[in-house]
């Protein structure tokens, strides 16, 4: 009879770790070793994650163009490069995608920390005690999930033999690298233990729970190998480099196809890199990454939460309000995969995706078929995403509009300026609404107050160019029968001038160098999962560069993206006392 009645399987008592490294860059969780249960089996499953760190010498690329940032100053200039851990919808592709675990255990993760609008910021991110015992139950409970069907896992009656070979065969594809022999002698000992104590099973889940715990599976570890001819840098590895790419776009772990270059180092070349980013992108997966970074970036996520005052908008629903962000998505999914990538037509379409719900707010008439339907929309009104009802009722208050919502919308994340924060201990009052004063009135004086005019001047100019919608985004001509004045101008910016209204500033943003650099910041900051840095500046300009040489087209850029110096080179981690 087997032992499984006796002792709780799933609790195994593998502790979750991060072993001490000195690796620049590396977050100060994997410096701090934290046990959430005691290690009850005295076998060291994880390898020391700088062991080796300073790799092998390689040389230029064999055949290739040099890279294209050295055109600044003929060096590789990579940036720092800090380990990246999982964030919780890659957790859930990965298991989905290494074992067919589609019960997407991150959703009970603690949520990630943000950083500069994004939740993939590796700076950012710490593993506190209650993540990492999150990461332990999450790995028991798919470990045991997986082993449901033992012999359809392994392929084999499950000896040592065969398990051996599983443990090389599986950890290739969760470490994202071939296991050392060592490591297989580990995990195939923890499963001999796992065994003699319960059963085979049991002995499979082990191995299971303690992989899906190392930091090799919850991080991209990366080493690197020097780079002849330049101190200091170290060139990304094949195997390093098809994580780097399925991760960036795809949200998940290599395909069979990443694996099989990796096997045969056929990811070092610029050309070998962009072919594979081509057919990824070609991919649907490559769809969800885009989805993902703009619900970020334009803070989508946001809208399922906008409330209203029913007093002020009774309009307002539960329905409109999800109509409102599957109309964002649809037309960006549009513009990105269907109507050439141009990334000006975000600012500048005169139509959008609507279903009866939004229909009655843009004042057209209902689309037939379901979902949301494309409609052409009164270019005097409306064009693309800042005339879009989602973003504009988001960024306004629950009983009225807010041009400093709105203008710090534009600002932050379509300049990417950096706003000073507000005087210390200032109290920020919205006016009240008056029915004797429009919002501009009531917000004048911020232009005046010494202690709010530095900022709000950087803002406010801007918002009031959205004055013709009200606080759910429909068109206004009047505001408490007052004539609405949505004149602006958006100073210290390559804008050329003032604007009327929303449609004509959001034409003057399509055309801007500073939109078009600050849309590449934002794309650089999501891809590599960190701020731009000093080092990053010649990155950035070819990145813009070859986006306007492009035509501002959103797939080149993200090829591109996978190019650069950042994207194929790191920092060479200097050998730690413990590694001489």
């Amino acid at each position: 009879m087997s032992d499984r009645g006796t002792a709780p399987r799933s609790k195994t008592g593998i502790a979750a770790w991060h072993t001490t490294c000195s690796t620049p860059g590396m977050p100060s969780s994997l410096r701090a070793p934290r046990a959430v249960r005691p290690l009850v089996f005295g076998l060291p499953l994880l390898p020391l994650l700088c062991a080796g760190c300073l790799g092998q010498i390689v040389g230029p690329d064999d055949g290739d163009t040099a890279p294209p940032d050295a055109r600044c100053s003929g060096e590789l200039i990579p940036g720092p490069a800090t380990i990246r851990r999982m964030t919780r919808w890659e957790y859930n592709n990965t298991v989905r995608d290494l074992l067919g675990d589609t019960t997407r255990p991150a959703d009970n993760f603690v949520a990630e920390e943000e950083s500069a609008g994004f939740q993939n910021n590796a700076d950012a991110h710490t593993v506190s005690a209650l993540l990492a015992e999150q990461y332990l139950e999450a790995a028991e409970g798919i470990a045991e999930r997986a082993t449901a069907d033992l012999h359809g896992l392994l392929g084999c009656d499950p000896t040592d033999d065969c398990v051996g070979e599983f443990v090389a065969r599986f950890g290739e594809r969760a470490f994202r690298r071939p296991l050392e022999p060592d490591e297989v002698d580990r995990f195939t000992e923890l499963f001999a233990r796992g065994r003699s104590q319960f059963d085979a099973r049991t002995g499979v889940e082990w191995v299971l729970t303690g992989m899906l715990q190392s930091p090799h599976f919850l991080y991209r570890v990366e080493k690197g190998e020097a780079v002849e001819g330049s101190p200091g840098v170290a060139a990304v590895s094949s195997w390093e480099m098809a994580s780097r790419l399925s991760y960036f776009l795809w949200g998940t772990m290599p395909d069979e196809e990443l694996f099989a270059a990796a096997r045969g180092d056929a990811l070092r070349t610029r050309v070998q890199v962009a072919a594979q980013a081509r057919r990824m992108l070609v991919d649907p997966r490559a769809k969800e990454i885009v989805r993902i970074f703009h619900a970020q970036w334009l803070d989508l996520e946001l809208v399922d939460r906008i409330e209203k005052d029913p007093t002020a908008f009774p309009a307002f629903t539960e329905e409109l309000r999800a109509s409102m962000r599957g109309e964002i998505e649809t037309f960006i999914d549009h513009v990105v995969w269907e109507a050439g990538g141009d990334a000006r037509l975000l600012f500048t379409a005169p139509y959008s995706f609507v279903d009866a719900e939004l229909a009655a707010l843009y004042g057209v008439a209902p689309p037939e078929g379901e979902g949301h339907i494309r409609v052409d929309l009164d270019p005097g009104q409306r064009a693309g995403l800042l005339t879009s009802a989602g973003i504009l009722a988001l960024k306004a208050k629950t009983d009225q509009t807010s041009p400093i919502h709105r203008g710090q919308f534009v600002r932050e994340q379509l300049l990417c300026t950096t706003l000073p924060p507000p005087p210390p201990g200032l109290v920020v009052e919205v006016p009240d609404p008056d029915p004797n004063l429009t919002t501009r009135e009531r917000f004048a004086r911020h232009a005046s107050d010494p202690s709010c005019a530095g900022c709000h001047e950087l803002m406010d100019p801007i918002g009031f160019g959205f004055e013709a919608y009200d606080g759910i985004g429909r068109w206004r001509a009047e505001e408490n029968g007052l004539a609405i004045d949505a004149s602006g101008e958006v100073v210290e910016s390559d804008l050329p001038g003032p604007f009327d209204g929303a449609v004509e500033l959001s034409n003057q943003l399509a055309q801007s160098g500073q939109v078009k650099e600050c849309l590449v910041r934002q794309w650089f900051r999501f891809a590599y999962g960190r701020l731009e840095t000093p080092e990053d500046a010649c990155t950035i300009d070819t990145l813009t560069a070859s986006f306007e040489a492009s035509g501002n087209d959103v797939l080149d850029l993200l090829v591109e993206l996978t190019l650069t110096d950042a994207f194929r080179y790191r920092p060479l981690a200097e050998p730690s006392g413990d590694d001489q």
